[in-house]
């Protein structure tokens, strides 16, 4: 694994992290505002390059609370400073909704969309009143993250699912997604069974018997998991948007 600071804009610098040769891949953690945890090279999906870009005011990287638009910013600045010209954005968690929204408004910059255990565009009371259920039975694992930067995406997050062209540009987007959900979640998968169904490259599957964060506790299965589903997004993508490490 090898790191540096990118400057996103004047006296602003990101942490980024890569490892491994391959087609390019943007790997986006959770929370929101949480570090980036997933900035493990024995998790890294073989057969790729992959970049792990640490969110604004979250951990090694400057800056403080922000919006889901300055997140995406800071992501098309760190992908030009790299010289990439589109990655396929591997997003667990928070990171699947904050790929999703990259997907729909840049397509350029976005080969394809693996997006694991993610939420979904909305704010459902049954889908709150199943996680809230299921939290004290929710394996424990500890993740630094900033309160603020929570709050301040949390909020942008709203706003973006209540634009009202929010789900045509979903049915156009030309981007293939596939989503992915964990069996043992506690968060309920059918926001994600309705991402596949309605944008055009859209697929879904469920793996069995594991948590929300088996990339910490079944970690074989997570990279088995990503990898394949990588593989098929990548076969999915156009020809042109395919890059190599």
């Amino acid at each position: 694994m090898r790191s540096t600071m990118i400057e996103v804009e004047p006296g602003t610098s990101l942490h980024v992290a890569v490892c491994g040769h391959g087609p390019d891949v943007l790997v986006l953690t959770g929370g929101p505002g949480c570090v980036q945890y997933l900035e493990d090279e024995e998790i890294a999906p073989p057969g790729y390059r992959c970049w792990y870009v640490e969110p604004r005011g979250v951990g090694r990287s400057g800056g403080g609370a922000h919006t889901m638009e300055q997140a995406l910013a800071d992501l098309e600045a760190v992908r030009e400073h790299l010289g990439v010209g589109s990655w396929t954005v591997l997003g667990h968690s928070w990171g699947c909704d904050l790929a999703v929204r990259y997907a729909l408004e840049r397509p350029s910059s976005v080969a394809g969309v693996v997006g694991v255990a993610g939420h979904g565009p909305h704010r459902d009371r049954t889908w709150s009143a199943a996680y809230e259920a299921g939290r004290p039975a929710e394996p424990a694992v500890e993740v630094a993250w900033s309160r603020e930067v929570h709050a301040s995406l949390s909020a942008s997050f709203d706003e973006w699912i209540h634009q009202p062209g929010l789900w045509r540009g979903l049915a156009d987007c030309p981007v293939p997604m596939r989503f992915v959900a964990a069996g043992q979640d506690i968060r309920p998968s059918w926001p994600l069974q309705q991402l596949a169904a309605l944008v055009p490259g859209g697929s879904f599957t469920t793996v069995a018997d594991v948590p929300h964060d088996f990339w910490s506790t079944n970690p074989g299965v997570w990279v088995e998991t990503v990898t394949d589903a990588l593989r098929s997004t990548t076969a999915a993508a156009r020809p042109a948007d395919r890059i190599g490490g």
